[in-house]
């Protein structure tokens, strides 16, 4: 009977040896990547394309827009900013998991002291122990540096993650800045039209006084004056709430911050493209769905390792004694080598399908993490081109808008004129007015439009390189 329980144990083992490998699925998958962008034809930019690695400091990349405001705001918001807080706990979390994991690869060693009684029909005794017990798993098969592995890269992983929210933070608080000098600007400009349609109210009373013109002058005065005081008063509300939200990216409460009043003053800055295979090493979001996707590979090889039979070294050695008072006495001392519960070699025979579902559930979310990663790349792709689309066309804007600001200005100046003279209605004062109004904010607008594309654009490449270092890079371990 012993000897055909051993047989049919042993052939068990041999099937399931040969039904399963500890092989692991890539952890990089293969791409079909374009050649290059779509929109970067009319693109030529001032920087020189690099292609650092994800986990390489970018600079102070804002430092290219040369506004020391600005700067200070990006460092304020990297030293207060709540979310960054958050995620570089969840980075520390990982750190320590991946130390929970990886410290089962190496020997276990436990310190103990206490008595045990026994007892028989002839008596009972008590036997005091002072064990220093050891164990070490050999990882026969990979099961454990495959699971110290996937935590490692879960650790990489949020460390990618920490980054890209640093390189978000940094962006949104530049994106939000140029909003609002854009509203600055633009609530200058109405302040001083609402200043003009005073003027105007002003003469257009007095020449009904007068009895030059007749009372629909000056109501139609009254309402330009009133309309463009509203328009002055919604920019103010959004203003106000862009402060806030500025507020709230430094770390700060709405009433304990208030950026003051300028006008926009925002250079041109043009940023290569490069090429889009660069996209995979710059942005941290696609470095983060790879190391997730890496992980995910590592623990299919522990799932698979399951499988296979585990080798774990026990013993002890201390000091074992009747006596309380002789127990740390030498000749007291005892040892043991071996497993004293359980065996050295243990091998899943029967286990309910435990071992299957864990790696079908391993091999689903490899699956999913492909996915993701593939999906990561084409929103990389997407944001680039959003962007460079975004200012090849509003570089083309604001050159008509010019155009138009200065045609507008013009029938303008002259409608007044020939209005004061008594040649022209009000009305033909008042559509020229409107013109020259919607030009100036139409190009308040662009110009800021371009400020936050061009950061837009920054951002989707993962940052830019310069050789100021305003933020610390993420401390290792």
């Amino acid at each position: 009977m012993k000897r055909t329980t051993l047989t049919l144990t042993t052939l068990m083992a041999a099937l399931v040896l040969a039904g399963c490998s500890t092989a692991r699925p890539p952890e990089n998958v293969q791409l079909d990547l374009p050649a290059g962008y779509k929109e970067q034809a009319t693109l030529d930019g001032a920087w020189k394309v690099a292609a650092p690695s994800d986990d390489k400091d970018k600079g102070a990349w804002w430092t290219v827009y040369g506004n020391e405001e600005l700067n200070k705001l990006v460092v304020a918001a990297t030293e207060s900013n709540q979310n960054l807080a958050m995620a570089l706990a969840r980075v520390k979390d990982a750190r320590a998991l991946a130390g929970v994991v990886d410290a089962d690869r190496g020997v276990q060693v436990n310190a103990g002291v206490g008595p045990t009684r026994t007892g028989n029909a002839q008596g009972a005794s008590t036997t005091y122990r002072a064990p220093l017990s050891f164990s070490y798993e050999v990882d026969l098969f990979g099961r454990l540096s495959d699971a110290s592995r996937a935590a490692r890269l879960d650790a990489q992983g949020q460390e990618a993650a920490y980054r890209s929210v640093l390189l978000a933070l940094q962006s949104d608080v530049a994106q939000l800045y140029f909003t609002i000098r854009s509203l600055d600007s633009e609530m200058d400009v109405l302040q001083k039209t609402i200043e003009l349609r005073q003027e105007a109210l002003n003469l257009a009373q007095r020449r009904y006084d007068a009895g030059d013109t007749s009372e629909l002058d000056v109501a139609q005065a009254k309402t330009e004056w009133a309309t463009t005081s509203a328009e002055l008063e919604g920019v103010t509300r959004e203003r106000a709430q862009r402060d806030h939200a500025l507020a709230l990216l430094l770390g700060k409460a709405p009433a304990e911050f208030s950026l003051p009043v300028a006008s926009l003053s925002a250079p041109i800055v043009t940023v290569p493209a490069g090429l889009p295979s660069d996209l995979l090493e710059r942005r941290p979001d696609i470095a983060q769905a790879q190391r997730q996707l890496a992980a995910s590979s590592a623990r299919i090889g522990a799932a698979k390792a399951a499988f296979f039979p585990k080798l774990v070294l026990t013993g002890a050695a201390g000091y074992e004694s009747n006596e309380l008072r002789d127990l740390f006495k030498w000749s007291s001392r005892s040892w043991i080598l071996g497993p004293v519960v359980g065996t050295m070699l243990s091998m899943p025979i029967l286990d309910g399908g435990r071992n299957r579902s864990n790696l079908a559930r391993a091999d689903a979310n490899y699956e999913g993490m492909v996915a993701n990663y593939r999906q990561q790349i084409l929103i990389g792709f997407q944001d680039v081109e959003d962007n460079l689309s975004a200012l090849r066309t509003l570089d083309r804007q604001m050159v008509f808008e010019e155009q138009a600001i200065g045609s507008a200005q013009l029938a303008a100046r002259l409608a007044d004129s020939r209005y004061r003279n008594g040649s022209a209605s009000y009305f033909e004062v008042i559509d020229a007015q409107r013109s020259s109004l919607s030009s100036q904010r139409a190009r308040i607008r662009s110009a800021g439009q371009r400020a936050v594309a061009s950061v837009g654009l920054i951002r989707a490449l993962g940052g830019g390189w310069t050789t100021d270092k305003a933020v610390a890079p993420l401390a290792q371990k």
